[in-house]
């Protein structure tokens, strides 16, 4: 079955029940209230701005803008893409792509102009949908990538170069558009990077996007009495694909802007979430609050709160310890995946193995895990490999990349997929984590390309050579460290190189700025694995000398 099936359903039996309230704390205009205040106000406050649509309003969205998209030439197999902050119309635009036979294409709300152009080609994208977050980086690019395709904008003062979504869609149809889809079918693209740092398009089927709904009901167990908290980007699968479990069992979402202890903490209590997915750093902070005394917990109605899980990067068992010291009750999972892997769940820790914190854990439901040497032959328990995956959310192929496709699939039919990271089994068949075979850089979540920042600043008049490294950080799992070598005869400080690098996003910042010889070896490729060693043991010498 196709996954609009679900949101079908769902407004057919669950109609009037709430699927997606949108909270957003940074609009308040008056001060915050506890949770037993909350209680004696209406949530439509102005200090606490906050919207919601029912399943059949959601699904009813999704349908009027379907019927948009055909009546503009749209088809079975085209492409539609998505760059929005988390918002209502998010997911029924999301689904409304689907039930046209058309795919949807995410796109990380980080990406520069460039980069927007640069996957909009790639992925052979015919409709572009936008918000206003992204009026400065579409303006230098409008004319251009508007010459072939539909732009629509979703917000209020809709820009000349783009027509207004909420016009057209609302002229247009509520009911369920006359396609047949199968599993088969092609239903979205989703975007990674190798260490290149040029994103690869994910194609995926409607198969994987409903094995990933049962894979996070299965793992952890929702039901309609949930309330899950959605924090990450929808662009991103991880937040999607855990969203899927509650699609799956009819149950209540919360969209969350905001990402200070206080708003999560806040938005538990006061929207009664039971459900919780963290990355790192957001736990850190949580933590860290707690010690200080700024949060109390008996400031909050946190006693439904029931599971906290976490992904996207290494989960230091430390902080799960600290965690789970405040919050006994609390069930906790790890998950693992890759965008091509349809996102988390492929490998997860499993609510009842926190004993093992530290693993990413056992084969997810339905699928099959491997641990392989360089020719795929099984290495021994103990021994460290490849880590490869099998199962229904294995991506169909890097879309129009033949060569890049055939270096990661396996098997006769390409069901096995190879993750570039490098894992060990233990005796107790759970699965460690061990080294990345390639560079990428993982920082509260993000990816982050070194080699696209060691080519920002090698335009520096003073930078003769430069390396990009990731260094081990408590709160968000790796920092951007830069070594560089400096042009002979030139000094450079570390505020020039700053200064410099304020041209960058602020998460591709580097936090550390080491300047020294960059080795490469007799190919000319730099010896990175020689320089964590260097730096890495460096640093956690100096963390001991500060203790």
């Amino acid at each position: 079955m196709p996954i609009t099936d679900f949101l079908e359903r769902n407004a057919r039996e669950f109609g009037d029940d709430i699927a997606l309230v949108e909270v957003n704390p940074e609009r308040k205009e008056s001060r915050r209230v506890t949770w037993r205040e909350y209680e004696l106000i209406e949530s439509t406050s102005p200090s606490y701005y906050r919207n919601e649509i029912s399943w059949h309003v959601f699904d009813e969205k999704a349908n009027r803008f379907a019927n948009l998209l055909l009546s503009r030439g749209v088809k079975r197999g085209d492409k539609v893409a998505i760059l929005l902050m988390n918002c209502l119309e998010w997911l029924p635009i999301y689904f409304g792509i689907l039930k046209t036979g058309a795919l949807a294409v995410p796109l990380n709300f980080r990406y520069t102009s460039e980069e927007i152009r640069y996957c909009l080609d790639k992925a052979d994208v015919n409709v572009l949908v936008f918000g206003p977050e992204f009026i400065g980086r579409m303006e230098p690019i409008c004319e251009e990538v508007g010459k072939t395709r539909l732009l629509y904008f979703v917000g209020e003062n809709c820009p000349s170069f783009a027509e207004d979504y909420n016009s057209a869609a609302s002229n247009c149809s509520s009911r369920k558009p006359d396609i047949t889809l199968t599993d088969a079918d092609d239903a979205a693209i989703y975007f990674s990077s190798g260490t290149t740092g040029f994103p690869k398009a994910i194609l995926h089927n409607h198969e994987s996007l409903v094995h990933s709904c049962r894979v996070e009901q299965q793992h952890h167990g929702q039901t309609r009495d949930d309330v899950f908290l959605c924090i990450p980007p929808l662009y991103h699968t991880g937040a999607k694909m855990h969203w899927f479990g509650s699609l799956l069992s009819g149950s209540k979402a919360i969209l969350l802007k905001g990402t200070t202890p206080e708003t999560i903490l806040e938005t538990v209590s006061k929207e009664k979430c039971t459900i919780v997915w963290l990355l790192v750093p957001w736990a850190q902070d949580i933590l860290s609050a707690l010690d200080s005394g700024k949060l109390k917990l008996s400031d909050y109605q946190l006693s439904q709160w029931r599971l906290m899980h976490i992904g996207a990067q290494p989960v230091p068992q430390s902080l799960i310890r600290r965690w789970l010291a405040y919050f006994p009750h609390h069930q906790y999972d790890t998950n693992y995946g890759l965008s091509e892997s349809i996102g988390p769940g492929c490998v997860h820790l499993g609510v009842e193995n926190v004993h093992k914190v530290g693993a990413i854990g056992v084969p997810g439901y339905g699928w099959e895990v491997r641990i392989v040497d360089e020719q795929f032959q099984p290495v021994a328990d103990g021994e460290v490999g490849e880590l490869a995956v099998k199962g229904p959310g294995v991506m169909t192929c890097y879309y129009n990349d033949p060569e890049a496709s055939a270096a990661v699939l396996r098997g006769e039919h390409n069901e096995w997929l190879l993750t570039g990271d490098m894992a060990r089994k233990d005796e107790d068949g759970f699965i460690w984590l061990v080294d990345r075979r390639k560079d990428v850089i993982i920082s509260g979540g993000e990816n982050i390309y070194p080699v696209q920042i060691e080519d920002f600043l090698s335009a520096h008049p003073k930078i003769k050579d430069v390396a990009v490294i990731g260094l081990a950080d408590e709160r968000l799992g790796e920092i951007v460290a830069a070594i560089i070598e400096t042009e002979d005869g030139t000094s450079c400080t570390e505020e020039e190189i700053n200064d410099f690098c304020r041209q960058l996003p602020r998460y591709k910042r580097p936090r550390r700025i080491i300047f020294a010889d960059v080795p490469r070896n007799p190919t000319g490729k730099i010896e990175k694995p020689k320089l964590r060693e260097i730096y890495g043991a460096s640093e956690l010498v100096a963390k001991q000398n500060q203790a």
